[in-house]
């Protein structure tokens, strides 16, 4: 068993290989695997836990196994597309000689293809967060270069109206359009509200037990 001393020597000599600058992008590969998986959990395990007990039936053991698979493939697929892309990045980097903005639009674009390109229920939730943003962040980088005028009035609360007016229209008479979990929320919220039978069923809980 080590001693507290060589514990120190090999905890001096890990932090002076982290130190060296030739190392830097091989090592900053490995950390960005960490910091994949480390946000992939905080994201997913809080998500997962709240959908499968609101929305998901089946027993204790079901629902556990369902948290955690969704868990592990949220952080494991965000962990390995990062590992891909900063990889990516610093190979071009190192052939070309320096970086070019195109880079991380390639890296992005073969990472992306390689993690995210399964069509799961996961993956689709991940590019369905990053469509909007990316939407949102296009039309700013438009209006700060030029290319469309910046609107004078609120634009967001006409926005607004269109995307819940949008929504509820495809979840009234083309529901199969939306992503499973959307569906799950907005039934909860506009249909389930339409049906009680006592006040057990109408403050208490959202759906009376099948014995009554």
């Amino acid at each position: 068993m080590a001693t507290p001393s060589q514990l120190q020597a090999l905890l001096q000599a890990v932090n002076a290989l982290l130190r060296q600058r030739r190392y830097h992008a091989a090592l900053a590969v490995v950390k960005g695997f960490r910091n994949g998986v480390v946000y992939g959990v905080k994201i997913r395990a809080p998500h997962a836990l709240v959908m499968t007990l609101l929305f998901k039936s089946g027993s204790l053991q079901e629902k556990l196994r369902t948290i955690l698979q969704s868990t592990y493939t949220h952080s494991r697929n965000l962990a390995c597309f990062v590992c891909a892309y900063k990889s990516l990045c610093a190979l071009q980097s190192r052939v070309q000689g320096k970086t070019y903005p195109v880079h991380s639009f390639l890296a992005a674009f073969v990472g992306g293809l390689l993690v995210f390109g399964d069509n799961n229920s996961i993956n689709s939730q991940i590019n369905m967060y990053l469509t909007s943003r990316v939407l949102f962040a296009l039309c700013r980088l438009a209006v700060e270069k030029g290319y469309i005028p910046e609107v004078k009035w609120n634009v967001f609360s006409l926005h607004t109206a269109v995307i819940w007016g949008l929504v509820l229209w495809l979840f009234e008479y083309h529901r199969p359009t939306l992503q499973p979990s959307l569906q799950s929320s907005m039934t909860y919220l506009y249909e389930d509200s339409n049906v009680w039978h006592d006040i057990s069923d109408f403050l208490i809980y959202n759906k009376s037990s099948p014995s009554k």
